[in-house]
């Protein structure tokens, strides 16, 4: 399991790594403001698609050849960044981005879950998520320190730490047991399944309400910071320093997995429910940032946002674990990961569209507004799942409970 934890988070590390290059991309190659956001745009666009099929397929072609290849395409985009020398380069080192990353996430939990007793898969997935969660505020922080301080080809030195951490991934993966021996026996019955959402239709409203719309809104809000940070510290906060943003990002997406160890508020709905208020109030916290142009009041907005950040994808996630029968759950977490991605989409086009009415504040104001009125929502749903969630727990209890006492009368007997 270490091991694959592992590959998750290189992996992790790696999809969010160029955000603080955007800059300089922009710069080098004379980007309009329609061709960054494009730039943002296609990573996800790719691997929207890319996470349907290889998620519903997957067991059918063999887990780990199918992480294999991800690793290897997530390799070849950083080559490709290196080597790039015009600007449709960069297009396609984020599109294959977009398909190295689409296919892994859509992989990793199955095979994650297969290298895990059914004890232990409650664990494993939350485990899972914090390893995402911190890849993805690692990556940011590592480019840019490099960037600020290392003064040796800034679009260069980078990839080649990123290279490095991708071929740690795979030899990590390499040396996990090969489960193409079960995907040979799948193989007859995946192929033929449909590409879906896999939703049972007894799950279906409490899961797409109160796991995949908070994942959905916690990726639109933190793809705000991803995408907009580093233009948004250099042209509102009026800061030269590119290590600002990475580390932004670092506290956001870090720091949330950190929040995630804190015992407070321990019960699942209270925990989700104080998550994504959180969640809001740290977001309008960063936009007034940019009122009264001061980064102090960024970082405390950013952290504010980083514990809801935290506590919002750590229950959303386990919900999407604990609802599913565990056949269906491989499958459920695959639709999970893409109502977030969905959401990451959000922001990227969303402000792109609006900035040609408005400035890159205003259109962050409206981004906010329309997140914030999805929070009440719900919130105001959280009650109606309490209802469904102590019931469903209890009957769980009470099964469990004759189930005990059959197994006892069975030994007297």
């Amino acid at each position: 399991m270490k091991k694959m934890l592992w590959v998750i988070f290189m992996m992790s590390t790696g999809t969010s790594f160029t955000s603080p290059l955007f800059p300089l991309f922009q710069e080098q190659y004379r980007l309009s403001s329609l061709q960054i956001t494009i730039l943002f745009a296609v990573y996800a666009v790719f691997l929207l698609p890319s996470l349907l099929i290889v998620g519903s397929r997957g067991s059918g072609w063999g887990l780990k050849r199918v992480l294999r290849i991800s690793i290897l395409l997530s390799i070849l985009a950083t080559l490709l960044f290196m080597a790039s020398q015009q600007a449709w380069l960069v297009y396609g080192a984020r599109i294959l981005e977009g398909i190295a990353y689409g296919s892994f996430t859509g992989t990793a939990v199955g095979f994650l879950l297969k290298q895990t007793s059914e004890e232990k898969a409650g664990k494993t997935i939350l485990l899972s998520g914090m390893a995402v969660s911190f890849g993805f505020g690692l990556g940011p922080a590592l480019a840019g320190l490099i960037i600020q301080y290392l003064h040796l080809m800034p679009l260069r030195a980078p990839f080649w730490l990123l290279t490095i951490l991708l071929l740690s991934a795979w030899v990590g993966l390499e040396k996990l047991q090969d489960e193409d021996f079960q995907a040979r026996k799948e193989r007859r019955r995946a192929a033929s399944a449909s590409i879906s959402l896999g939703v049972s239709t007894d799950i279906k409203p409490h899961f797409w309400s109160f796991s995949a719309l908070p994942v959905f809104t916690l990726f639109t809000l933190n793809g705000t910071v991803l995408s907009l940070i580093p233009s948004f510290v250099k042209n509102v906060i009026h800061t030269s320093n590119l290590a600002v943003s990475g580390l932004l990002i670092l506290l956001l997406m870090g720091g949330g997995t950190m929040m995630q160890m804190l015992p407070w508020f321990k019960q699942p709905v209270v925990r989700l429910r104080c998550g994504i208020a959180l969640l809001a109030c740290g977001a309008w916290l960063v936009v007034l940032s940019g009122t009264s142009e001061s980064i102090s009041l960024m970082w405390i907005g950013v952290l504010v946002q980083a514990l809801g950040s935290g506590w919002t994808f750590q229950i959303s996630l386990r919900l999407a674990g604990e609802l599913p029968n565990a056949s269906e759950r491989p499958k459920v977490i695959t639709t999970f990961y893409f109502a977030g991605y969905i959401g990451f989409i959000v922001p990227i086009v969303g402000v792109g569209l609006l900035s040609y009415l408005f400035d890159l504040y205003v259109s962050l104001i409206v981004l906010n507004v329309l997140a914030s009125l999805v929070v009440l929502y719900m919130l105001c749903y959280s009650v109606r799942f309490a209802r469904y969630y102590a019931a469903r727990n209890g009957t769980q209890a009470q099964a469990e409970s004759l189930s005990s006492k059959a197994g006892s009368q069975a030994l007297q007997s």
